[in-house]
């Protein structure tokens, strides 16, 4: 039988008399031998004629299953953090301190939101000046060690890199704290986003989480550094940067690194602060977004026999590439080891049709939507597959299988057309962005032999009591492409995952205090194995 909910309704023979009758008249009309093979009745035995060969993949990797997994038990020393490794600086995040400085950054984040395709940028410089003036005191030029750097390649679009020189060449640095935030509509918030308010350990308000609470956080500890002055052997690198928000290019830490300001950090860890939930992020996945438009024909909808219905050629031919996709990138043994919740996935997420009345077929729709990759597969891998996918799919474009009995994507040569009509459906597929962009947005897996890592996890253990150290299926910039130009990338963060970019956003000044005690040990344990 066929098996699922089709093995109640008929037979394997009635099924093949059934699809015999449905697609008489176009010629296609199926064998039963086609039928007598079990693997007919598998779920992806319509696809199997376009699978890719296995050694068309990047993905026998032999160290893939290989290797460190993410671990708990991850310590760079057997000793707690020597907080006398770094004499004078308070082991507490001054809440006061930290709260006026998230709300002068709050009040300015109607200015900071960032959505270029809603025609909304950002002017970073606003946050950057005044993080510069809560450093000011402690810069070079008043006499502080603080050595103060406005990064400025598009103007308002401010980066900003402060250092505190140590004396040897190793370094310990923090990037990826940002001065945008995503678009807030204030309809949809039961509080003014583009005001910081406090309910009781809660600060409410646009980027209080993702990411100025990082900011905020990290000033703090740049302040209290400055003010003890204690000698380190290792230099610390704090860089917050512009337009992480959107994939815009020459603006933010793609032009840091482009001009070498960074350079030095390849001397020792390097953590990006734009993560959640006060524990080490040890993986995050690549995005590639993309749409694909079927395009059809429009006719009156009682009579689907000279009408290619362009919705249902949609539906049909996201399955089978979503089928194909599952099929040549699968879960992977890698994202056992990082403990990934998921592996690479593709799926829909918008779907746009021409207007028209309820009583005409519709002649275009396009389906949108994102793939996110796990680290363990290459964006120009996918990339290629897609688009031979589609290209396949275009070919067979009178073989797809199609609802009902009257419904074809290829018109017989009896249906009259006008000028300007198709006989075939078409699939268009468009990449949403070009190659350096999603290359740019590729995942990572952090190096879970590092002492970078290892100080990480120990930080937080001893912070929090315990650590789950953890991997996610959302997206970093360059993190990446900073990884395989020699730089150890460790995630961190200490928002809530559960609002990022969401309705009243808030942190709490709870967790941006272990936030800054999980700094602080980590520069001591760092700075005891320098």
């Amino acid at each position: 039988g066929a098996g699922g909910c089709l093995a109640g309704v008929c037979s394997k023979e009635a099924l093949v008399a059934l699809l015999q009758r449905r697609r008489k008249k176009s010629g296609n009309e199926p064998s039963a031998a086609m039928f007598a093979s079990p693997s007919m009745w598998s779920p992806s035995a319509r696809h199997m004629k376009y699978m890719s060969p296995p050694t068309a993949l990047k993905r026998d990797d032999p160290s893939a299953s290989r290797g460190p997994s993410v671990s708990a038990n991850a310590s760079l020393s057997a000793k707690m953090a020597d907080f006398s490794a770094v004499p004078g600086v308070n082991r507490t995040m001054p809440k006061n301190t930290f709260v006026d400085l998230m709300r002068a950054l709050i009040g300015e984040v109607k200015h900071l939101q960032n959505n270029p395709r809603l025609g909304i940028i950002p002017q970073e410089k606003r946050a950057a000046t005044i993080m510069i003036n809560f450093l000011k005191p402690y810069s070079t030029e008043a006499g502080g060690p603080l050595i103060i750097e406005e990064l400025e390649y598009v103007p308002g679009r401010s980066n900003l890199k402060i250092t505190y020189k140590g004396t040897g060449d190793k370094t310990v640095s923090f990037i990826g704290s940002h001065l945008d935030a995503v678009p807030a509509d204030p309809e949809t918030w039961d509080r003014d986003p583009f005001t910081m308010l406090q309910e009781g350990d809660r600060l409410y308000g646009r980027g209080t989480t993702d990411c100025l609470g990082h900011v905020a956080m990290t000033g703090c500890f740049l302040q209290a550094l400055a003010t003890a002055r204690p000698k380190l052997k290792r230099t610390l690198v704090v860089v917050f940067i512009a337009a992480e928000e959107s994939p815009e290019r020459g603006v933010g830490v793609d032009k840091v690194l482009e001009l070498g300001k960074v350079d030095e950090c390849r001397n020792g860890p390097v953590y990006w602060v734009d993560s959640a939930d006060s524990q080490p992020c040890c993986g995050s996945a690549g995005v590639l977004s993309w749409s694909l438009k079927s395009k059809g024909r429009l006719f009156h909808s009682g009579f689907p026999n000279k009408a290619i219905n362009s919705i249902e050629l949609a539906s049909e031919a996201v399955s089978q590439i979503q089928a194909r996709f599952y099929e040549d990138f699968p879960p992977h043994p890698g994202e056992d080891r990082y403990q990934f919740s998921t592996g690479s996935h593709m799926k829909p997420t918008q779907i746009e049709c021409a207007k028209g009345s309820l009583n005409q077929i519709c002649p275009e729709t396009t389906v949108s939507g994102d793939i996110r990759l796990s680290p363990f597969y290459n964006v120009e891998d996918v990339m290629e597959h897609i688009e031979k996918y589609v290209e396949d799919l275009n070919a067979e474009m009178e073989h797809l299988p199609c609802p009902g009995t009257w419904t074809a994507y290829k018109l017989p040569d009896n249906v009259e057309l006008q000028a300007g009509e198709r006989r075939c459906g078409e699939l268009e597929l468009k990449w949403l962005g070009d190659l350096n962009t999603f290359k740019a947005y590729s995942g990572i897996a952090v190096k879970l032999d590092s002492e970078g890592h290892k100080a990480l996890v120990q930080a937080f253990r001893e912070t929090n009591s315990s650590v789950k150290p953890f991997s996610v299926s959302g997206s970093l910039p360059l993190v990446k492409m900073m990884q395989e130009q020699g730089f150890d990338i460790q995630i961190c963060g200490f928002g809530h995952m559960s609002v990022y970019h969401g309705v009243n956003e808030y942190c709490t000044i709870a967790e941006m205090q272990k936030g800054y005690e999980v700094i602080l040990r980590t520069v001591c344990l760092l700075e005891v194995a320098a």
